[in-house]
């Protein structure tokens, strides 16, 4: 069974920034959708940026200019690197490959 496993969340103040990883455990060369969703407490899922297998990239309103989705096939890792953190941003951030299913989770968190 493929797994995805997230780091690099944690305690940043507004402002920081802070590298998300997602690691599979086989290849993703042939992987087409690579996404990054997050989970507010009370809130739904919701997306937040996808990287297509040709490097092309999609970003939520909410974090277009902030955040950046980007992959390293070498490393069978999708990044999200999140900049200008707002409070607002606070949630638990899950990758999603199509094919592969879903990591479990890395919590960030934005201290005001």
């Amino acid at each position: 069974q493929v797994q995805l496993v997230e780091s690099g969340g944690g305690l940043v103040q507004a402002g920081g920034s802070l590298r998300l990883s997602c690691t599979a455990s086989r290849s993703i060369f042939t992987i087409n959708v690579m996404a990054w969703y997050r989970q507010a407490p009370g809130k739904e899922r919701e997306w937040v940026a996808t990287i297509i297998r040709d490097d092309s990239t999609n970003y939520a309103d909410s974090v277009k200019g902030r955040f950046t989705i980007s992959k390293d096939n070498a490393k069978n890792t999708v990044y999200l690197q999140m900049n200008s953190l707002k409070p607002e941003d606070a949630a638990v951030y899950y990758c999603h490959m199509l094919g592969l299913g879903w990591g479990q989770g890395t919590q960030v968190t934005v201290s005001s």
